[in-house]
């Protein structure tokens, strides 16, 4: 299944390249049709993480990695998406930032933020990284109506799951553990979430030992 929805998400692509929307209402309905293979595809894989790391069968590879390349990765995996909402996506990272992480887990979280902010976001997002108090911060900042006061940091550890809704909290869960599984001296990874970020929406940041 996973392989088959990465198949369609680049027949999509390529479809989209070599035969633009001829007006708006069919630019919107590849908009949809791409938003939400992408969501599904990356919930499917947060799944199978997810499991893994029950079963305590997931690898985690730690290892030496320049923080602009993932984020300009992830960002590149979602250009005709982020294109077709009309999404400016700004990065504020030094080239030369080094940190030590698993590439695949984090890649896969950050993913998930651009595809989710591609959907909230009006036109803007940025990505930003530093390093604050030892401590690598990765931060995603959108210009939408910011995150629901049950999604924030106070709650959201035990917010509720809603499966009638749709609001499983799978994002949010994933990208928890992942940052849990980043391990040093200094403590674990872990995330805030608020709102009025610099963009005046939400902003998210992944903090790693």
């Amino acid at each position: 299944m996973k392989n088959s929805l990465g198949m369609l998400l680049n027949t999509l692509s390529a479809m989209m390249a070599s035969s633009p929307p001829k007006d708006a209402e069919q630019e919107r309905f590849f908009s949809i049709l791409e938003y939400e293979a992408a969501r599904i595809n990356g919930e499917l894989v947060q799944l199978l993480s997810l499991y893994r790391m029950d079963e305590n069968t997931m690898s985690v590879v730690i290892d030496e990695h320049h923080v602009f390349d993932i984020i300009d990765e992830q960002i590149a995996r979602n250009d005709t998406l982020l294109k077709s909402r009309n999404i400016d996506v700004q990065v504020d990272c030094d080239s030369d930032l080094i940190w030590y992480f698993d590439n695949e887990l984090i890649g896969g979280v950050l993913n998930n933020l651009i595809v989710n902010c591609a959907r909230y976001s009006r036109e803007q997002l940025l990505v930003s990284a530093t390093e604050e108090n030892g401590f690598l911060c990765i931060a995603v900042a959108d210009d939408g109506q910011g995150y629901p006061d049950n999604m924030l940091m106070g709650s959201l550890p035990h917010s509720p799951v809603s499966f009638s809704s749709g609001n499983t909290r799978l994002g949010l869960l994933f990208t928890r553990k992942v940052l849990e599984l980043h391990k040093s001296k200094k403590g674990q990874g872990y995330m805030t979430i608020a709102n009025n970020g610099p963009l005046g929406g939400g902003l998210l940041k992944l903090y790693l030992p």
